[in-house]
């Protein structure tokens, strides 16, 4: 690590392109070292180059595809034993479109490899790593559709789903040992995850698409002001914590001892 570092490295998944990109060069601008990881090493090491030339960090390339467990298992030891790594961007991961009566699952399934599998196996040795250090943050990328599943595809909705769930239970479990924890729930952001997914973002309101830079800058944002979830273009937080406030109403009477009256 160069001398001038005082936040340790950053991990980013999902590196090369978009979100994961835009992450990268955001926190290179605050001083972490970056560890690259995603499949296409050309433009992994391109980006490396450059933000090695615009910050003088040291960047670090690891091409891997997550959604073979081999190289899952890599980057999850390297969290494991990486005293240096001190943030996970858990950013890797891909849609489709579709019906899910009509959908080609092996493709589901990879999807639910890399957007499930892959991102708890990171976020436990993260979490492992991070805890027994008493310092460190992992930020999970979700979505909105998490919150609006009628919105989107029924396997990404469900993924994202449970990538809020997970957070917010890990939080739970690492609450007082120095490990923040994020889940950031963008809307539609202007990426290549749309094309690949066969969706025509082009066709939607142009008031719905937020630009990569906005919605990371909005998300790194709520990091520093300690959200447990952030929803980049909500404009009333009071919403979010009146849902909160909703759901913890239900908790008393989600397990009773007796079936409710109207199933009587």
């Amino acid at each position: 690590m160069n001398a001038h570092a005082t936040l340790g490295t950053a991990l980013i998944t999902g590196a090369s392109t978009g979100i994961g990109a835009t992450y990268a060069e955001r926190l290179a601008r605050r001083g972490y070292d970056l560890l690259l990881v995603a499949r296409d090493a050309q433009r992994l090491n391109a980006l490396a180059e450059r933000l090695r030339g615009e910050y003088g960090i040291a960047v670090e390339v690891m091409p891997a595809d997550l959604t073979r467990k081999a190289d899952v298992l890599q980057v999850e030891q390297r969290l494991r034993e990486d005293a240096a790594i001190a943030l996970l961007v858990n950013n890797a991961g891909v849609a489709m479109n579709g019906p899910l009566a009509a959908a080609d699952l092996d493709q589901a399934e990879t999807m639910i490899q890399l957007n499930v599998v892959a991102l708890t196996r990171l976020a436990a040795a993260a979490a492992a790593n991070f805890s027994a250090a008493g310092r460190g943050g992992i930020i999970n990328l979700g979505s909105v559709v998490a919150l609006a599943p009628e919105m989107f595809n029924a396997v990404y909705s469900a993924t994202k789903a449970y990538v809020l769930s997970l957070t917010q239970t890990l939080a739970g479990e690492l609450r007082g040992s120095g490990v923040q924890l994020q889940a950031v729930m963008p809307g539609v952001t202007r990426t290549e995850i749309w094309e690949r997914s066969g969706t025509d973002a082009s066709a939607l309101p142009p008031s719905m698409i937020m630009e990569v830079g906005e919605m990371v800058d909005a998300a790194l944002a709520g990091f520093d002001q300690q959200e447990l979830v952030t929803i980049p273009s909500l404009p009333d937080a009071a919403d979010w914590d009146a849902f909160v406030k909703a759901r913890g109403a239900l908790g008393p009477n989600l397990s009773r001892n007796q079936a409710a009256a109207r199933y009587k």
